[in-house]
């Protein structure tokens, strides 16, 4: 898929955050001005007290304090001081509350342990570092943009990654046709961010196929990926085989350098996190976790702390499958409950809860009132016109009792084109009223089918539980309502009947 068709794809392409669009408009000119630099970030009294906090952290480790954006400049460099804005101000501007399976504090937990890692791996290799924290924190900005805008769909990578086994990258072309690299690579370019960025984030899954400079940037992600996975990923045991030979073959690192390696990215992550607001949850040093294995940290053999490391991921593991069992079963239950058709409550429902709302009646002496409705003459249009038109009569009259029922009444569809509304803490003369008045919407009401107006009415039968007057008895009630009901049409439709139920 080309970069015309993503974007056209994720139609609600987001905007970077105004403090984020004005910064990046200043060091895209030719000669950025430190003075204009440090006016965009002080009007942000936010932004400006997380800058100078990152910059006080053990993560640039200075031995004296910096009070202000333009001494932050000076001794930082202002390309430094530019990506530590824009980081901060992107963070914020796309941090939303997490929803659904999607945990988003999780997600930018990740990419700032990325960020802290691609940084520190840049140093030892004695590359530039001017733009390695905002390159590998915006490294998967693309899953967030894919989820923010198609969330359904993005939900259904996650399931497709797990139940499949594959990568997310893989998971992503099934769903969307695209993969993260992608969308991330091809919105930041329409954000203008630096081509050395936004090429490198194309390309850290696929080194190979990025230009020699923005090479090594993609590569220096592909080993922070794969160093914050110890951490966070499913495969942390397997990737931390790979990583020590990596960092063995690339920077000469022994495993002992390894561990302590990865108990400094922890380190220092968790104190930028703090800069970000984000809570660290429980990221620990390496050799802490081991030790909560019940072993010291120095004693273990690197072949001892993978088997430990592959613990403690069958253990995430289990705790996620928990997790998401529970997920799948709270939506199979709200499945059971709704039909499909019309997304009103069913039958199954109706009959629940009906049970539920007679004991509460009988237990605080309220009534009860039942409204059995159908459409009238329903079988002629689907004979005329057919069933998916007749299902569009259906959806049409459903959503018009969902939006002139009060709060605590519920409407289902109670069968075929049989409607239903239990009504609480009601008595007869408030029954008819909320019936007709039902009866008068539908009336009213024009459904488009085949480019014709097509009318409809409905019939109505009424009954209501009393406490002092009658026993608590569903299925008779039921029957009272339906026996309404069919007086109403039979003797003329379009009408509402009441049929009380017996007295004690």
């Amino acid at each position: 898929m080309n970069a015309e068709s993503i974007l056209k794809d994720i139609e609600a392409l987001p905007s970077p955050p105004a403090v984020a669009a004005k910064i990046i408009q200043e060091i895209r000119k030719d000669k950025a001005s430190i003075g204009k630099l440090a006016d965009i970030i002080s009007v942000d009294p936010a932004l400006t007290a997380n800058l100078l906090k990152m910059a006080n952290s053990s993560f640039y480790g200075l031995p004296y304090k910096i009070d202000s954006v333009e001494r932050a400049v000076n001794v930082l460099g202002l390309e430094a001081v530019k990506n530590i804005a824009l980081s901060f101000v992107i963070v914020k501007g796309f941090r939303r509350e997490s929803v659904d399976g999607f945990n988003q504090d999780l997600f930018w937990r990740r990419s700032i342990t990325s960020a802290v890692c691609a940084d520190l791996i840049a140093s030892k290799l004695k590359t530039d570092r001017d733009d390695t924290f905002v390159t590998a924190l915006l490294m998967d900005i693309g899953v967030l943009i894919m989820y923010l805008v198609r969330p359904d769909g993005y939900l259904k990578v996650i399931d497709e990654k797990i139940i499949s086994e594959t990568t997310a990258v893989e998971a992503e072309k099934t769903v969307f046709g695209y993969d993260h690299q992608d969308a991330g690579g091809e919105v930041l370019k329409a954000w203008g961010i630096p081509e050395s960025i936004y090429i490198a984030v194309a390309c850290h899954h696929k080194v190979q196929d990025a230009p020699d400079g923005p090479q090594n940037k993609a590569e220096i992600l592909m080993l922070a990926d794969m160093t914050s996975s110890v951490y966070y990923g499913d495969n942390s045991a397997e990737k931390l085989r790979t990583l020590n030979m990596l960092l063995h073959d690339k920077l000469g690192m022994t495993e002992s350098a390894v561990g302590a390696f990865i108990d400094s990215i922890a380190e220092k992550t968790v104190d930028i996190l703090s800069s970000f607001d984000i809570d660290a949850g429980d990221l620990k040093p390496y050799s802490e976790m081991l030790c909560e294995a019940g072993e010291e940290a120095g004693k273990l053999s690197l072949t001892y702390e993978q088997l430990v490391m592959e613990l403690r991921q069958e253990q995430r593991k289990t705790a996620r499958l928990a997790a998401e069992l529970k997920d799948t079963n709270e939506k199979l239950r709200r499945y059971a409950n709704v039909d499909g058709l019309t997304g009103m409550y069913n039958h199954r429902y109706f009959q629940e809860l009906l049970d539920k709302e007679l004991e509460r009646a009988e237990r605080y002496s309220r009534n009860l009132s039942i409204i059995m409705m159908d459409i009238d003459h329903f079988r002629r249009i689907n004979d005329s016109y057919g069933y998916p038109q007749g299902d569009t009569v259906l959806r049409a009259v459903a959503e018009l009792f969902q939006q002139v029922i009060r709060k605590p009444d519920t409407a289902v569809r109670y069968g075929g084109e049989e409607f239903a509304v239990l009504v609480p803490e009601t008595d007869i003369r408030g029954a008819v009223v909320l019936a007709d008045r039902l009866r008068q919407i539908v009336e009213r009401l024009e459904i488009k089918i085949d480019g014709h107006a097509l009318k409809v009415t409905i019939s109505a039968g009424i009954t209501v539980y009393e406490p002092k007057r009658n026993l608590k008895d569903r299925v008779k009630m039921i029957e009272a309502a339906n026996k309404a009901l069919h007086y109403s049409k039979l003797t003329g439709r379009n009408k509402l009947s009441v049929v009380p139920l017996a007295t004690n």
